[in-house]
């Protein structure tokens, strides 16, 4: 999560807003003036539980939609680094090439070696670009299902970390067969012999998801 100075707000995050801004003045009288603003700083911190739970339990479809789309979620590979020691990653699809939107490997969660799979939206604007925004080629499913297939080898465990506006819909994607690649990873995930624990973490949309989405169990 980034600085309270960094971080950005959906509108209707508002209130939450508010309350962060004046815990960040009273943090700077306190600094400059000397005077103790602890009791209220914590009180407002209070206040800001309070207020997020209220926000979060009116939401309208679309205010959804729009925070699993917050540019301040964390992404997969963050969920990687704080839930998992020793990470691996592993790249390509040994065809064509490796995707950026897609990524892999295999890391220790609780003394278990765990095969990671899922897809990563950038932090920036040059990232975003880099990982294509999280939406895979054909390549990216099938270095997906690789990398499945050797945590099927090796007796491993897979956690797959669904993030994904839907999978890129490119005239090239396309032809290099989007659609096959997908299907492929669906029927050959139904099949898998070592258990599958999907994870929604943010966006799950359309056969994007899908495709590294069917799993023994699957949480939102």
């Amino acid at each position: 999560m980034p600085s309270n100075a960094n971080r950005q707000f959906l509108d209707f995050e508002k209130p939450i807003k508010d309350l962060i801004d004046e815990i960040e003045k009273l943090k700077h009288a306190q600094e400059s003036k000397k005077i103790n603003y602890a009791d209220k700083i914590v009180e407002l911190e209070n206040m800001i539980v309070e207020r997020r739970k209220e926000v979060t339990q009116s939401l309208t479809s679309w205010q959804k939609v729009q925070l699993s789309r917050h540019p301040d979620r964390p992404y997969t590979l963050k969920y990687i680094e704080k839930m998992s020691t020793n990470f691996v990653e592993l790249f390509g699809d040994r065809n064509v090439k490796d995707d950026k939107a897609m990524v892999g490997g295999f890391g220790m969660l609780e003394g278990q070696t765990v095969m990671f799979i899922g897809q990563q939206k950038g932090i920036n604007t040059k990232t975003r670009q880099l990982r294509n925004f999280g939406m895979a080629n054909p390549e990216g499913y099938r270095k997906a299902l690789r990398l499945m297939r050797l945590a099927e080898k090796f007796n491993k465990p897979i956690v797959a970390l669904v993030d994904t506006p839907g999978a890129y819909p490119g005239l090239e994607a396309e032809e290099r067969g989007q659609g096959e690649a997908i299907a492929r990873n669906i029927y050959e995930m139904i099949r898998l012999k070592v258990p599958v624990i999907v994870v929604i973490i943010g966006e799950g949309a359309s056969g994007g998801a899908l495709g590294i989405g069917v799993g023994d169990r699957v949480y939102m």
